[in-house]
């Protein structure tokens, strides 16, 4: 049996998930799939390198979208996104994670009828004044196919009336990129002998309380001065860490660089779910700057501490990870690398 499926993406991160799924489609037969970016093809955060070194295709089409309004997003996303699948039919759509735009193509999968899976389903912070929670509600609504990452995913999709027959506890699709990629990572040239601490920042409400934020990076400099502390980050990031000093601040790294950077490094600091979920993969110790994580597995099995915005607890899990005191940790169940077959078996039924 035939099938044409779209895969839909929103942003750089996606495409990090979505590469073994497109292997795996690859080498099945009777599999037939788009591959779509709401993006602008020079979009300047998708890097020259991605998709080679994620050894994926370039996306068949770029909707070409981007503005930052987040309901002018989605009504252009849906608009084109639409005309699109006017000129391209498919029988299923497979979007990932929780953005305006994965909503969007969400809508518009189900008002033409179409099978809708959705990787990562599930996650939830229960704040639903944060727009991703917004999101999460109604394209897991949607979904014919919720592909949750753990347990706790699965049980929130059950409580909040999803059918079972649809729940589908696949794993966590990171892992299968980590797995993939492990022996190719490239030493990136900012990594200095020895040992060594890496600082990833991205969200905007951390940064929009600047004064905040640099009472956390005071903490940092201090408690972490015996080691070096290195920092790739973009756009308004990088100009705040790099005003407040102390800290090695680069330009963003190549996927395979930044691969070898978190995970050889002593410890991570980050706002970033995914990189708390690659932390625990790598087993190095992480303390995440925010108060939830969609995946508590990486707090209750893996490597990963939540400190919120608090001072205070920044500069104990800090000590803890500069002296080399962290808590053991193991790999949550189905974090095997095998998610993206279990995906595309499905997605064949």
């Amino acid at each position: 049996m035939e099938h044409h499926i779209c895969i839909f993406t929103g942003a750089r991160p996606n495409f990090v998930k979505v590469a073994p799924i497109i292997n795996a489609m690859r080498n099945t037969p009777g599999m037939n799939y788009l591959l779509v970016y709401a993006g602008r093809e020079d979009d300047p955060t998708l890097e020259p390198s991605l998709f080679s070194d994620l050894q994926m295709p370039r996306p068949d089409a770029f909707l070409g979208v981007d503005c930052e309004n987040l309901n002018e997003l989605t009504g252009q996303v849906m608009t084109t996104f639409e005309h699109y699948l006017d000129r391209h039919p498919v029988d299923t759509v497979i979007v990932v994670d929780d953005l305006a735009s994965t909503m969007a193509a969400a809508i518009v999968a189900k008002k033409r009828g179409l099978r809708l899976a959705h990787i990562v389903a599930g996650t939830r912070s229960f704040d639903i004044t944060m727009p991703k929670e917004i999101n999460r509600l109604v394209i897991d609504g949607l979904s014919d196919l919720l592909f949750t990452a753990g347990v706790g995913a699965s049980s929130i999709a059950t409580r909040e009336g999803a059918d079972h027959t649809k729940i589908y506890l696949v794993g966590n699709i990171l892992m299968d990129t980590l797995r993939m990629n492990a022996s190719r990572w490239q030493r990136p040239s900012c990594v200095p002998d020895g040992d060594y601490l890496v600082l990833t920042v991205n969200r905007r409400a951390l940064m929009d309380d600047e004064a905040g934020f640099f009472q956390l990076l005071d903490v940092i400099a201090a408690e972490a001065s015996s080691l070096p502390i290195i920092a790739p980050l973009r756009g308004k990031a990088y100009r705040l860490v790099a005003q407040h000093g102390g800290l090695s601040v680069v330009n963003p790294l190549s996927y395979l660089e930044f691969g070898w950077l978190t995970s050889h490094a002593r410890g991570i600091i980050t706002d970033s779910g995914n990189v708390a979920e690659e932390a625990t993969f790598n087993h190095v110790p992480c303390i995440t700057l925010n108060s939830y994580t969609e995946h508590i597995e990486t707090v209750k099995q893996g490597t990963n501490v939540l400190v919120g915005e608090d001072a205070g607890r920044l500069r104990e899990a800090l000590r803890d990870m500069v002296a080399g005191r962290w808590k053991a940790s193991s790999l949550p169940d189905r974090w095997d690398g095998r998610t993206a077959e279990r995906i595309v078996k499905i997605c064949q039924l």
